[in-house]
This record gives C-alpha cells, sequence and structure tokens, in this order.
C-alpha cells in the first residue's frame, strides 16, 4: 500500500472537478472514483504502534494479569488428602462461617475501614487546604514548601516507620521530650503500644508520609483553573477564602473524587507501614491488623501458624472485590453525579 502523497491527493481532486463540471451537475456527490485511483490516498496500517506497545502489554500481564487470575483460581482449590481438589466456595465458607476465621477477617476488615476513614478525613481535607494556600499568588516560597511537603512521599516506608518507632518510643523517643517543652509532657502516652490508639497513631504517620499526594493532584487543579473565571468572580466581589469554597471548589470536585478512589485503593491495599511499625501480628492484640496483614500472615505463615494458599487466595479475593465494588461505585454512579466543566 502506498503512502500518501499531496500532488496525488490534488491530482485526483481537479480531476473529480474538471469531470463534474463538464458534466453540467451542480453538486460532487454523482462523482466517483475507482478504487485503484483512491487507493494513493489511503492511509498506511501503522503497525509500529503494536510493537511498542507489546513490551509493556506482556510485562503488565506476566506481573498483573496473571498472577491475578491465578490467585482467583487458587480461592476455589484447596487441599484434600495430599491433593490440590476443586472445593468450589468451601474456601469463602469458611471464611465467612468459621468462629476463628470469621473473627480474624472481620476485625482486620472493620480496622480496614478505620485507616480508609481517617485518611478520607484527615489527609485528604488537609491536602486540599495546603494546596489551597500555595496556589495564592502571593505566597513566597512556594516552591520550597511544596517540595518540604512532597518529600516524604519519596521516603522509603522502611525508614519512614522506623524514625516514627523512635520519635514516639516511650524509653529513648523524642517525643516526650519535646511535648515536655511545650508543657504538654501529661499528654504524652505509648500511643503505639495501647490497643485503643494503636491504629490511629500509625494512621496518622501514613497521613503525614502521603499527604502530600492530594496537594500536588489538587494544586494542579487548581493552576487548570482558568484566569478568565478567577477575574469574573473578582470582578462581582467574590475574593479570599469564599471564592475557594463558591467558585474553585466546585471546578475541582473532578479531582476530587480522582483523589478519593486513590485512597480508597490504596488503603484497601495498605500492608508495608503496618509492617514495619507494627509488626506482622498487627499488635497489640491484632488492634492495627488489615487485610494486608492477615492475607500475610496467612498465606505465608508467621511464627508457629503455617502458612495456607488456598485460604490466602481466598482473602486476597475478597480484598479484589471489595476494591472492584468501591471502584465501580465511583466510576457509574458518584462521577456521574459530579458536574463536569469544560472551558
Amino acid at each position: 500500500m502506498r503512502q500518501d502523497r499531496p500532488c496525488d491527493t490534488l491530482r485526483i481532486w481537479r480531476w473529480i472537478i474538471e469531470r463534474t463540471v463538464n458534466s453540467g451537475q451542480e453538486t460532487m456527490t454523482d462523482a466517483t472514483v475507482s478504487e485503484a485511483e483512491f487507493d494513493v490516498v489511503r492511509r498506511p496500517r501503522r503497525w509500529h504502534i503494536a510493537v511498542f506497545l507489546l513490551p509493556a502489554l506482556v510485562v503488565y500481564t506476566a506481573v498483573m494479569i496473571l498472577p491475578l487470575f491465578e490467585t482467583l483460581r487458587l480461592s476455589f482449590f484447596n487441599t484434600v488428602d495430599g491433593q490440590p481438589a476443586f472445593v468450589g466456595l468451601s474456601n469463602f465458607a469458611t471464611l465467612f462461617g468459621n468462629e476463628r476465621w470469621a473473627s480474624d477477617f472481620w476485625n482486620a476488615l472493620k480496622n480496614n475501614f478505620i485507616f480508609f476513614f481517617i485518611h478520607m478525613m484527615v489527609q485528604n481535607p488537609i491536602g486540599i487546604a495546603l494546596a489551597a494556600l500555595l496556589s495564592l499568588p502571593k505566597l513566597r516560597g512556594a516552591a520550597f514548601y511544596r517540595t518540604a511537603i512532597f518529600l516524604p512521599t519519596l521516603l522509603s516506608f522502611v525508614i519512614v516507620g522506623f524514625i516514627w518507632k523512635l520519635i514516639l518510643s516511650p524509653i529513648w523517643g523524642v517525643s516526650p521530650y519535646l511535648m515536655d517543652l511545650v508543657g504538654l509532657k501529661s499528654l504524652f502516652s505509648p500511643w503505639l503500644g495501647r490497643p485503643g490508639s494503636a491504629l490511629i497513631a500509625v494512621s496518622l504517620i501514613s497521613v503525614w508520609q502521603y499527604v502530600g499526594i492530594p496537594m500536588m493532584l489538587i494544586y494542579a487543579a487548581l493552576l487548570n483553573i482558568p484566569e478568565e473565571v478567577i477575574e469574573a468572580a473578582e470582578c462581582d466581589g467574590i475574593t479570599g477564602w469564599a471564592q475557594f469554597f463558591k467558585i474553585k471548589l466546585p471546578l475541582i470536585l473532578p479531582a476530587i473524587g480522582i483523589i478519593s478512589i486513590l485512597t480508597f485503593v490504596g488503603n484497601f491495599n495498605a500492608f508495608d507501614l503496618v509492617y514495619t511499625v507494627q509488626g506482622a501480628l498487627a499488635g497489640p492484640d491484632g488492634s492495627t491488623d488489615i487485610l494486608g496483614t492477615l492475607l500475610y500472615r496467612t498465606f505465608f505463615g508467621f511464627q508457629l501458624q503455617l502458612g495456607d494458599r488456598s485460604m490466602g487466595a481466598t482473602i486476597a479475593t475478597v480484598m479484589f472485590l471489595i476494591i472492584l465494588a468501591g471502584v465501580s461505585l465511583y466510576l457509574f454512579v458518584i462521577q456521574r453525579r459530579i458536574r463536569r466543566y469544560q472551558f
């Protein structure tokens, strides 16, 4: 198939016009050209696009797609008489019906929702407020503040967990000393060692590390608002925080929706920070146990607990279904109700 050539295209259209004029027709709708004559203007198939996409597709399939399907398949199998056998939904019945499995699962699911709720109510509002402050045109040193706030996001979760364990330690931590400097030492408590406060403390550590992500996304959305809209609001006397809540906030609702669903997916996939700070047992007394740590202990085993691949795959499948339900709810229900502004 030949490439497009401008001279061939012009020659064909000149031939069409001359034929139409010579025949006395008022329009060119009846003018036809043979398929062979139009062959010169057809675009070639761009096979090189598939060539460039193929390596990424192969890697993504090997790393993500195949393990996902293998996990889903494994959740319907179990070991019977030393041999893998198809058991249908028996693993799910055990997870939800067995007293020991159900107790651990519902405790982890409850903690996961608390973990997610704290991020939604603390991390995202703080990120939006920081983005609004950094977008002020008269703020000096905005670039430095953006870098400083976003920097913890780039740190390893191992470093973050270890540092905060040192800071909050009642024995060698610096938090009692710092609180004593401001006269608040009486309020200090071993937060990571108490069941009632351990999950909140770990959640706030995670908020500190990842608050830069919603801040940057909202900041980019605020910068994308046209200046004409802001100038029109100022002409109407809408300035300051009233301008943010009445003008800017409705315009960045799609970005807030994206941040919310990313927070949901990230929190229900969480494992690393809890494991670093509280260990695989997610103590004390399982108060910081979430679905990720429960999956780890179940699949790989820990201390005297033997690993169970089938039950681990079952928990992973339930996690996948929860995340899929949340994402589907956002895409097909919530996103349709968010008003879109296009300029």
